[in-house]
Formats: structure tokens, sequence, C-alpha cells
């Protein structure tokens, strides 16, 4: 049966771009926004916290969080992320999409704010407080993953999908920019009032008081457009569904369901035809047989024969690649103490006081996000209708590797003055590569290969899987690098050049998606199931264009 026969499938695939379609990437991308900022204004705050609460005078050297506590600090909100990740990706497909959504906003809000607050004057107080906020903070942003994925991917038609989902991740790019101009804004709004001497002139005062105020509000700034996204999300069509009690006490969205899950999950025929009807502006028809036949078709269980018949290796292409990304996308920080100060971003910590040093970190981080982190984005949004998923992520894979293995080879070489710019260029192209590649279509890929009723299910297992591989890379393989030594560094640059490699290889198990409705991909229509196409079926599909 295909989904072209049932009325309201065929026209969401069919559906020209419409402007409901735009407000829909606003504000799933505004989630993406705010996760972003939460995740990376940490960074620009760590080392103001050692300042604050690690000093040593006996060390003669900067306060610096213990190992740790910094771990402790970063990675508590990758824990909370997986768990998010994991609980409501199960509950977007056994609730439905809409009646869990605004809950993560609700948490990214109220645990933004508590983070600032971080109640205690005693470093341990700060610090457990600061994690236990992060960790919920992160479990509200874990569950925007594969909530925001599958709710476009329900809503775009067979055309532009592809861009609409990779356009709603790419704010992630804008969220890690504003991370950085936030912290540098405000960092020097205090220096030009504050600023203390530098370490080396006074170890006391080079620590400003004040700057305690500043690595609070950077955090407590993560909940303002989480509010402006959750004000947004409550105006959208309301579609008259009772919400469960507990649910209506403090947020009442008005977004409809999505017609996919209405009809294909909940067998309701007739509300499909309504809701879709109503964003789509046309009258659709109800096809109950239709539908029905077409449930009880694709009734199967996520642990099955059948599941893994039609898709297990789907699944183990999707949470493999987007693992092994993210071992090489959150290891690449380790170089950052060679490359800051050889551009002249940073100054040694004993030349600067605590909030210069804050600046120049935020700066650091806002040059890299603009120069090579955001423009990849938005070449994946370009390109993906015309290049296509699987081709795009395989060339990021392989140039990732390259870059990285030149690196590796030539480490002491690039890290002298006069190779700066070369050394610049090879670092930021990785991360163009790595967004202009499989960190975009590792989140677009699990949200079009797997049926409705575990879309939101299998792309949680992949994204967090990919949160495993961010934890590998950000405390194994840094740890492994923590004491500078040029020949470790080396020997870990290659081995991230080896790990893109496996992520090439491991893309040749999922398949090209472009110009095709979500029912044909995963099987569900009745016709060739995805996983028998042939590697030349997979990159020769017709070519979709940005008409709608």
């Amino acid at each position: 049966m295909a989904s072209g026969n049932i009325a309201v499938l065929n026209a969401l695939d069919t559906a020209r771009t419409q402007w409901y379609h735009i407000t829909a990437i606003v504000i799933a991308g505004m989630g993406f926004f705010t996760d972003a900022y939460d995740l990376f204004c940490i960074s620009t705050v760590s080392k103001l916290l050692g300042r604050l609460y690690y000093y040593n005078p006996a060390t003669n050297k900067p306060g610096k969080l213990p190992h740790t506590i910094n771990n402790f600090v970063v990675g508590v909100a990758l824990v909370g992320t997986i768990t998010g990740q994991l609980v409501f990706g199960w509950l977007g497909d056994k609730l439905g999409r809409k009646k869990v959504y605004g809950v993560t906003l609700i948490l990214m809000v109220i645990c933004a704010i508590c983070s600032g607050l971080s109640f205690g004057y005693s470093a341990k107080s700060v610090i457990t407080t600061l994690c236990f906020f992060r960790f919920w903070l992160g479990f509200g942003i874990g569950g925007d993953y594969p909530l925001s994925a599958t709710i476009m991917s329900e809503y775009a038609n067979k055309k532009t999908r592809g861009a609409f989902i990779a356009a709603v991740f790419a704010m992630q790019g804008v969220g890690i920019i504003f991370a950085g101009l936030v912290s540098m804004a405000l960092s020097s709004i205090f220096l030009s009032n504050y600023e203390g001497p530098n370490f080396q002139t006074n170890h006391v005062l080079s620590t400003e008081p004040e700057a305690d105020y500043v690595w609070r509000i950077v955090l407590m700034l993560g909940a303002l457009p989480a509010l402006l996204t959750y004000y947004w999300r409550m105006k959208m069509p309301e579609t008259g569904r009772a919400l469960p009690a507990l649910l209506t006490y403090y947020w009442r969205m008005k977004m409809p369901e999505t017609g996919r899950y209405t009809a294909i999950i909940e067998g309701n025929a007739k509300k499909a035809a309504i809701d879709m009807g109503r964003v789509l502006d046309i009258e659709i028809q109800e096809d109950h047989d239709k539908l029905s036949q077409f449930k009880a078709s694709n009734n199967y269980p996520l642990i099955s024969r059948e599941f893994f018949q039609r898709h297990g290796l789907h699944l183990i292409g999707t949470m493999s690649t987007w693992f092994l990304l993210d071992i090489a996308f959150y290891s690449q920080n380790l170089t950052q103490k060679d490359i800051f100060p050889t551009m002249g971003l940073t100054n040694k910590d004993v030349n600067v006081s605590a909030l210069r040093e804050m600046f120049e970190t935020s700066r650091a981080m806002f040059v890299v996000a603009l120069l090579g982190t955001f423009p990849g984005y938005w070449f994946t949004v370009y390109f993906i209708e015309s290049m296509g998923r699987f081709y795009i992520q395989l060339i990021g894979f392989f140039m990732m590797s390259v870059f990285m293995l030149i690196m590796g080879i030539k480490y002491d070489y690039l890290k002298n003055e006069e190779h700066k710019w070369i050394f610049a260029a090879l670092y930021g192209l990785t991360f163009f590569f790595a967004n202009f590649g499989p960190n975009s279509t590792t989140f677009v890929l699990p949200a079009e290969l797997f049926p409705t009723r575990l879309r939101s299910t299998c792309h949680a297992l992949s994204a967090a899987s990919g949160k495993a591989g961010a934890m590998i890379g950000a405390f194994v393989v840094q740890s492994y690098t923590l004491d500078g030594d040029i020949k470790k560094i080396k020997h870990t640059m290659i081995f991230l050049a080896f790990t893109n490699m496996l992520g090439f290889c491991c893309t040749f198990l999922v398949t090209e998606t472009k110009g095709r409705s979500l029912e044909e991909i995963s099987g569900e229509d009745g016709g060739q199931n995805e996983t028998q196409m042939t590697n030349k079926q997979r990159v020769t599909l017709p070519e979709a264009s940005w008409e709608g």
C-alpha cells in the first residue's frame, strides 16, 4: 500500500512550503539554540570558577578546578542529556510528541536559573548544587533531540524535509556563537568597571570579587531563549486536545500532534485529517479503513525479529556513526591550549586577571564558532537536498580524517609561530567539515529511517550513543593528553583520524533518504524495504528541489 494512497500522508508529503513550516523550524530550532547555549557556556566560565573557589596561595598559580571537579562540572550535563534522550525519546512514541514537548522547556528554564543561583558560599556547596541543576538541565536538553527531530520530519514535505531538519539543528551553531558572545560582552562590561591587576602583580586582587556575579548571570541567561520558545510553542494553533492534569498545571501547548502520530499510532484518521487540514489550509479525506490496514501491517515492537530484519542495520549504522563522530568532535578541544595562544587569542593565565581570562576564552570560542563551526551547519542546510545525506556524511568523515591525520603527523611543526595560519586553517576546516558532514547528518538520518511508531525511540538511541562518544572524547581522550605531552597529542590526533575513517565505513550501513516519503523509506507502505537496496540505488535517487 503506497503512502500516496492515504490522503493525510500524501498531503504532508506534497504540501508546498508554507509559513507554518518556517514557524515550526524557528520554534524547534530555538530549542536547539537554548541547548547549545546551555551546554557550551560552561566552557567560558569553568576557568573563572577555578579562580574564584579553588585558589591555593601555596601553589603561586591562579586557582584551577581540580581535574575530577572539572569533569563533573562539564560532564554532568552530558550524563543528564543521555538520560533525557532515552526517557523523552521513549515517551515521544508512547504518549505522543506533543504531550512531552513542553516539559523539556520547563526543565531548561528552571534549571538554567537555578544553575546560576548555586546555593551556598563554600566551593563544595556551590559546585554540588551547580552539578545537580546542570544534570537536570541536560535531562531537558536531551529530550529536545528526538522530539524536535521527529516533529520536524513528520511535518515537513518530502522535497525539503532534510533541509528543514538540518535547519533546526543548525540553530545549535547560533547558540554556540551566542554562548561566546554573551560571555564576552558580560566580562567586557565588568572589566570596564572592575578590572583587577594580572596574577603576577597581585595574586589575590587578580580575581575580581565581582566576577562571582558574571558566571551566574551567564548561566541564568540560558533561561531566556527557553522562555521565549515556550511562549512561541504555546501560540501555535489549538487542536482542542485535552492534556493530562499534571501537565495542564504548568503548560498547555497549542501545536497539534503530528498527523503521522495521530493517524498511524493513535489510529484516529478523522482527527489527523482535521488537524493537518487546518495546518496546511486544505481539506483532507479521513481514509479510516486504509489507515487501519496501514497500522495493522506495521504493528511490531523495537525488540523483535521483524524490526531487526527491517531496520537492524540502519540502527547499528546511525548509532555507530554518531558515536564515532562525537569521540572526535568532543576531542578537538585538546589542541586549543596551543592554537589559541599561537593565534594571539589568549594569554597565559598568570599574565591576566580572572575576568580578562574569561573574556579572552570567550573571544577565542566566538571566533572559532563564527569562522569554522557556524558556516558548516548552513552549508549542510543548503546542499543536503541536492547532494544527499549519504554523500555529505561520507565527505565530512573523510575530510575530518585527513585534517586530523595531518595535524597528528605535523603537530610540533604546526604549533610554531611561523606556521600559525596553516594550523588555524586545519583546525577550522576540521570543525567546518564536521558540521558540513556527520555532525548534521547523524541528526537528520535517524529522524527519517525508522517507522513512525519507533521513530522517536530510535532517534533517542542514536543520539544517546553519540553523547556516550562525547563523554569518551571529553574525558578519556582529553585526560590522556592533559599533561600537554606533544607525543601523546600526536598519537591522539592519529587515533581520532582512525575513528573518523571507521565512521566513514559505518556510513554504508545507512541509506540515502532524500526525495522520498517517510513511509517509503521505512518500508511502512509495504514496498521494498530499505535494507534490501543496493548501494547504487542509495545514491541515484531523484533530485529534490527547494520548490514547495
